[in-house]
C-alpha cells in the first residue's frame, strides 16, 4: 500500500525536528511535551518526530497521539516505530487509527533498529525466514501490513481509511531501494550531506526523502569538534550507521582519536544560527524534501530553547495549511 504523497511534501516544510526519545523524552511528564511541542509548532517547523526503543519508554501510537492533540496543523512522525514490537496488522492498524483521526498529519517511519526482530513468532504474518537479510525481512514486513490493509478493506472496515505514507530508515542502497519501490519514501538517520544527495538518486523525484541532522549551538569550532567527538564516541563502531559512513568513503584514519575534523564537519552541523541554517540547507539543495533537526540536550526545554534561537534564521517558509483531502 503506497500514498500519494505530494499533499504531504508540500505540508513538511523545509525544517522538522527530531526528539530523541531517550533519556530526553522518557523522564518528560505528558504536561511538558504538550507545551513543548506546541512551542515548536508556534516557531513554525512542519513537523516533530519521535522514536521508540526495544522496550520503551514510551509506545510509539500513544506517544504520537499525545503530540497530536497537543497541536492543530504540525505533521508528526514515528522516527522510528520499531518493526520488532509489534506485528504487521498491528502496526497498520496503529497508523490506519491515528490517520483517521488526524487527517494528514501523520507519517509512518518503519525500520528494524539495531536488532531486526522482525515480530511476534507466533504470528505467520510477522515471521521471516531465520536467514533472511534485514532488506527481506522490511520487505516481508511492508508486504504483510499491505494484506492487513487490504483485508480490513475486504471486511468493509477500510471506511474510514485516511492516507499515511510509509518511509523506512534506509541507509544502503538496497534498502533505499525497497523504499523507492514498496514504500513512500525514506527518513535516513545520522547521515552526512552525501548521503542525502545518493538517496534521491536512489529515490527518484517523487518519494519522500526526510533526513536527520544534528546540531550543535557552538560557534567556536574546536570546542563544537570537542562536543561531537563525545558525541559519536557514543555509538557503536560497528553499528549501522558507522557501516554507512564507510561505504560513503569515510576510512580508519576518519574514524581514528574520535573522529577525524571532515568526519566531524559532514556529521554534525555547528555554529552560530547563520552558520547552522547554510549547512541545513546543504541537505534541502542534495535532495531532501524536509530536513529534521535533532538538538542534543539534558531536556526537551532546552533543546526547544535552542530551535527557538535558531528558527529566524531559517529559510523556512511557514507550514501549508492543513487541506481537507489529501
Amino acid at each position: 500500500m503506497t500514498t500519494t504523497t505530494d499533499g504531504f511534501r508540500a505540508r513538511l516544510g523545509r525544517f522538522g525536528v527530531w526528539l530523541a526519545p531517550a533519556p530526553v523524552l522518557g523522564a518528560t511528564p505528558a504536561a511538558i511535551e504538550r507545551e513543548q511541542v506546541a512551542r515548536i509548532e508556534a516557531l513554525g517547523f512542519g513537523s516533530v518526530w519521535v522514536g521508540e526503543g526495544a522496550h520503551g519508554p514510551k509506545e510509539i501510537f500513544a506517544h504520537l497521539a499525545l503530540l497530536l492533540t497537543a497541536t492543530d496543523r504540525l505533521l508528526v512522525g514515528s522516527g522510528i516505530a520499531r518493526v520488532g514490537n509489534r506485528t504487521p496488522a498491528a502496526m497498520q492498524a496503529g497508523a490506519a487509527t491515528l490517520a483517521e483521526a488526524f487527517p494528514g498529519r501523520l507519517l509512518l517511519g518503519l525500520g528494524l533498529g539495531i536488532t531486526a526482530n522482525t515480530g511476534d513468532p507466533q504470528d505467520p504474518a510477522a515471521r521471516a525466514p531465520s536467514d533472511a537479510s534485514p532488506v527481506a525481512v522490511m520487505r516481508h514486513y511492508l508486504d504483510a501490513m499491505t494484506a492487513a490493509a487490504d483485508a480490513d478493506a475486504d471486511a468493509d472496515a477500510g471506511g474510514l481509511a485516511a492516507p499515511f505514507p510509509r518511509l523506512l530508515a534506509a541507509l544502503g542502497p538496497r534498502m533505499l531501494a525497497l523504499a523507492r519501490d514498496h514504500a513512500d519514501g525514506a527518513h535516513p538517520f545520522s547521515v552526512p550531506v552525501a548521503h542525502t544527495a545518493l538517496a534521491r538518486e536512489i529515490l527518484g523525484p517523487d518519494k519522500l526523502l526526510v533526513p536527520e541532522q544534528v546540531i550543535l549551538d557552538e560557534p567556536d569550532p574546536t570546542a563544537a569538534r570537542a562536543l561531537a567527538r563525545r558525541h559519536l564516541a557514543a555509538g557503536s563502531p560497528t553499528s549501522p550507521y558507522a557501516r554507512n559512513l564507510r561505504r560513503l568513503g569515510y576510512g580508519d584514519d576518519d574514524f581514528a582519536h574520535g573522529g577525524s575534523d571532515r568526519l566531524i564537519d559532514d556529521r554534525f552541523a555547528h555554529g552560530d544560527p547563520a552558520a547552522l541554517a547554510r549547512q541545513l540547507t546543504e541537505h534541502l539543495d542534495a535532495g531532501a524534501d524536509s530536513v529534521l533537526i535533532r538538538v542534543p540536550a539534558p531536556t526537551l526545554n532546552a533543546a526547544v530553547d535552542t530551535l527557538a534561537r535558531l528558527a529566524d534564521a531559517l529559510p523556512a517558509a511557514p507550514a501549508a495549511s492543513l487541506p481537507q483531502h489529501i
